[in-house]
């Protein structure tokens, strides 16, 4: 009696494990995740040259800015 007990008790576990729905699909926790990701990169860049820095936060996103930071570290400059 109670092994009958066991066995029907681990049939409705995996009946219960294979039923379940997840609320956000892997595909879309992973655009998530990176995302989330890129935001956290823009925020330290801004902060990290407008607060520590010292210049205007909006310049991280200047092109010309990224140049001489890359001309700086190849010795073009």
């Amino acid at each position: 009696m109670v092994e009958n007990t066991r066995k029907n008790y681990k049939k409705n576990k995996a009946k219960t494990r294979n039923k379940r729905r997840r609320a956000l699909p892997i595909w879309l926790r992973l655009i998530l995740v990176v995302l989330l990701c890129l935001l956290a990169l823009v925020v330290g860049l801004m902060i990290g040259y407008g607060v520590i820095g010292g210049g205007n936060p909006l310049e991280v996103f200047d092109w010309s800015l990224w140049q001489q930071i890359i001309d700086i570290m190849t010795g073009a400059e």
